[in-house]
C-alpha cells in the first residue's frame, strides 16, 4: 500500500494550506470508512446527499489515522489535527492513485465486458501468480472510487495488478483505463447489462471498448472473437496493441478443441496444447473466461503446461457460480451476484447439461437495468426452457413474473411458480427440494436471492 509523508503528499496532488508543521507525518494506506480505520491510514471523507464524511474526521484519527482530506468549503475543519484541504476529496483521491501510479514499475492487466469480469480476474490473478508476485480487484472496487483504492493499495514490488473495470455510462471506462494505464486488456463479452443506460448492445460495445485507450505501446487486446460487435469494430484499429481472440469458433487464436462439463467443474482441451485442463469452477462460459485469462497468462511469459497449477488452486468471489450443499443433500449452485439474459441462459444451459441430478429446479429473480425491452427478455428465458430438463421454476420479483409467464408456457403451469414474496417461494421450494435435486439460485444483486440458499442450507 502506499507509504508516504504528508510532506511528499503534498508533492503529488494540490493542497490548499501549509503542512510544514505535518510534513513528517506518515500515511499508510488509505480508506473512505472510519468504521474500519487501520493504524496510519489517510482518511477520504465523502459529502453525499445524505450523510457527510467530514463529521467522521475526528473519529478516524482518534481510530488511528495518521491524517484525513478536507474539502475547502466545507466550514469548521478541525485546525489541531493533520488535514490536507482539497478543492473535492474524490478527486484528491484519483490524483493521489494517478501519481502513485506512475512511481509504480507494476504491469496492469485490465478487465472489462459485461459478464464473467470478476470470474475473469480471479482466474487470470491465479495463473499469473504461478510466477509473479499479483494483487487483483478486491470484491467489486471496480469504479471511480475503486480502482483508485485498489492501486493505492498496491505495494511498490506488486508486480502485476489485474484490474476490473466497471461502468454504467460511456466515458467511465476511458477513465479508468488512462489511470490504470494497462498493457494488457480483456474484453470478456457485449451482453445486455447497461442498456437501461447505454440504449443498445452496439452501445455497451462502444462503451467496454473505451478499455484500450489507456494501453501502453506493445501491449495486447485480448476480446472474445466470435462475438461481432468486437470484431467488427477492431477489425480497424490502427493503435499500438496486438489483437488476441478467443472463442468457441475455429477462426479464433484460442478456442477448446475438447469439453467435459462434471458436477464440480470443467476439463478441457485448447488448440494450442494437448494437455486437459481442470477448471474447478461450472459452466461452458467459464471455460470463455478461462480462455481469456490463458491468453494473458501467455502473454506475461507463463506457458499453457503450468497453468493447471493456477487453476488447481481457484476460488471465485462468493456468489458466483458457488457450487454449495442443502441440508436435504440437495446439490445448490448460488449465482445470485448478478444476472443478465446472457449469464442466466449460461447457468440454465449448464444445469440442462449436469447429469446426476434426478430434478432440476430453477429460482429465478430480477434481471435489473436491461430497458424497455426487460419485460421481453424475461419471457424469452421462460420461454426457451427445455421441459424436459427443467423439473420446476420458481420466478421471484415483478419482473421474474414474466420469466414464469414464458416457463409457463414452456413446461405446464403445474410446475411453475411466481412469487414476490422470498419467504412464500422458499416454503413452497422446500417442499419439492429432495437429495437428489440440483437448484440453480439466479438474479441480479438487487433481489437478495442469496437468503434462498441460506435458508436451504440451514433447514
Amino acid at each position: 500500500m502506499i507509504q508516504k509523508s504528508l510532506g511528499t503528499i503534498a508533492t503529488m496532488i494540490q493542497i490548499e494550506n501549509d503542512l510544514t508543521q505535518y510534513g513528517e507525518v506518515q500515511i499508510n494506506g488509505v480508506s473512505i470508512d472510519s468504521r474500519n480505520i487501520e493504524k496510519g491510514n489517510l482518511f477520504v471523507p465523502f459529502k453525499g446527499e445524505k450523510v457527510d464524511g467530514h463529521r467522521y474526521v475526528e473519529d478516524a484519527i482518534s481510530r488511528g489515522a495518521s491524517a484525513a482530506f478536507w474539502q475547502k468549503d466545507v466550514p469548521n475543519p478541525p485546525l489541531h489535527l493533520p488535514l490536507l484541504i482539497v478543492e473535492d476529496p474524490l478527486t484528491a483521491l484519483q490524483e493521489l492513485a494517478r501519481s502513485y501510479r506512475n512511481q509504480l514499475k507494476t504491469k496492469v492487466l485490465g478487465i472489462t465486458g459485461s459478464n464473467g469480469k470478476t470470474t475473469t480476474k480471479d482466474i487470470a490473478a491465479n495463473l499469473l501468480g504461478i510466477k509473479y508476485n499479483v494483487k487483483k480487484t478486491e470484491g467489486n472496487f471496480n469504479n471511480h472510487i475503486g480502482l483508485p483504492l485498489t492501486i493505492l493499495r498496491l505495494s511498490e514490488d506488486t508486480e502485476i495488478a489485474v484490474l476490473e473495470m466497471g461502468m454504467s455510462a460511456r466515458g467511465e471506462i476511458e477513465f479508468l483505463t488512462k489511470l490504470a494505464q494497462p498493457v494488457a486488456v480483456i474484453i470478456t463479452n457485449i451482453g445486455e447489462s447497461h442498456l437501461l443506460d447505454l440504449g443498445s448492445r452496439e452501445a455497451i460495445a462502444d462503451a467496454k471498448l473505451e478499455i484500450i485507450q489507456g494501453l501502453k505501446s506493445g501491449g495486447v487486446i485480448i476480446y472474445h472473437g466470435d462475438e461481432p460487435l468486437l470484431t467488427e469494430r477492431l477489425a480497424s484499429y490502427s493503435g499500438n496493441g496486438r489483437l488476441l481472440t478467443f472463442g468457441k469458433s475455429e477462426e479464433n487464436l484460442l478456442y477448446p478443441v475438447k469439453v467435459e462439463q462434471t458436477s464440480t467443474g470443467s476439463t478441457f482441451v485448447i488448440n494450442q496444447s494437448s494437455q486437459p485442463f481442470q477448471l474447478p469452477v461450472l459452466g461452458n462460459h467459464n471455460i470463455l473466461n478461462a480462455l481469456s485469462a490463458m491468453l494473458a497468462a501467455e502473454f506475461f511469459g507463463i506457458p499453457f503446461e503450468r497453468m493447471n497449477e493456477g487453476f488447481s488452486e481457484l476460488k471465485l468471489t462468493n456468489m458466483r457460480m458457488e457450487l454449495l450443499e442443502g441440508s436435504r443433500g440437495e446439490s445448490i449452485i448460488n449465482d445470485a451476484y448478478n444476472a443478465s439474459p446472457t449469464s442466466m441462459n449460461a447457468a440454465i444451459e449448464l444445469i440442462t447439461n449436469l447429469k446426476g441430478h434426478k430434478r432440476k429446479i430453477l429460482v429465478l429473480g430480477d434481471m435489473l437495468e436491461l430497458g424497455p425491452k426487460e419485460e421481453e427478455y424475461h419471457y424469452q428465458v421462460g420461454l426457451s426452457l427445455n421441459p424436459e430438463q427443467i423439473d420446476y421454476v420458481f420466478a421471484y420479483g415483478q419482473l421474474a413474473a414474466f420469466i414464469g409467464d414464458g416457463a409457463t408456457k414452456a413446461l405446464g403451469r403445474d410446475r411453475v411458480f411466481s412469487y414476490d414474496d422470498k419467504q412464500e417461494l422458499i416454503e413452497k421450494l422446500k417442499s419439492v427440494v429432495t437429495s437428489e435435486s440440483l437448484v440453480l439460485v439466479k438474479a441480479s444483486r438487487g433481489m437478495k436471492l442469496e437468503e434462498v440458499v441460506t435458508t436451504l442450507q440451514s433447514e
